[in-house]
């Protein structure tokens, strides 16, 4: 397809307290809907078991992630609880000019961050069903000290006054229709406009011209 004619690519963001599953949303629909791929964050934490480099997070050392951000390669980053994450601006573009769609996992300082920057961005908020429901799945993952377990649970109210400012809410109650609703987004926001103003094009142009003077039909 010429590049007049491709859709142009989408900007998704999936944002939430951690421990929402917002990262496995974002794998799942990844897995089922084709044409989307997933945008690897740079961070300066170390890894946890079983993430990969390159898969999970791109882990660079913090003199590293100031050289990239002192450049301006950043699309947006964050620090949270004493680490830093960014998504790399050159992934996005790359992407988005290919037609293809690009999923953000990242926290909500990146998210809004995302929005001042691409103002057509997609912004997904992963809602837990509840605080005891949130409390549960932070423990059973068993990846945070309670400390930290703690930190979390106090920071994700404020998080989640933040949800007013997306666009949609999905609350993760059941994977199966957790992954549904985001898959229904995804669809709704390929089919908008300005999106397909290519394809819009090429099918008016094949189209004999109007007559001079013609009256469309409204019916």
């Amino acid at each position: 397809m010429s590049d007049e004619t491709r859709r142009t690519g989408c900007v998704f963001v999936f944002s939430g307290p951690s421990g929402t599953g917002k990262t496995t949303l974002a794998w799942e629909v990844i897995r089922r809907v084709p044409g989307m791929e997933f945008s690897v964050s740079y961070t300066t934490r170390a890894p946890r078991d079983g993430e990969q480099e390159g898969v999970d997070y791109r882990f660079v050392e913090r003199a590293e992630f100031e050289r990239l951000r002192a450049r301006g390669e950043f699309a947006e980053w964050a620090e949270v609880f004493g680490n830093l994450y960014g998504t790399h601006r050159g992934d996005l573009e790359r992407v988005v000019a290919e037609g293809r769609d690009i999923v953000l996992d990242i926290d909500i300082q990146g998210a809004l961050q995302v929005r001042r920057a691409r103002r057509e961005s997609i912004l997904v908020f992963i809602l837990p069903p509840d605080f005891e429901a949130l409390r549960q799945r932070l423990v059973a993952r068993a990846k945070d000290h309670p400390e930290a377990i703690s930190r979390r649970l106090q920071a994700a109210r404020s998080e989640i006054e933040h949800a007013f400012e997306f666009d949609y809410l999905v609350v993760n109650d059941s994977l199966e229709e957790a992954v549904a609703r985001l898959q229904a987004v995804v669809q709704a926001e390929r089919l908008r406009r300005f999106k397909q103003e290519g394809i819009l094009r090429r099918i008016l142009a094949s189209f004999p011209a109007a007559p001079a003077g013609g009256r469309t039909d409204r019916r």
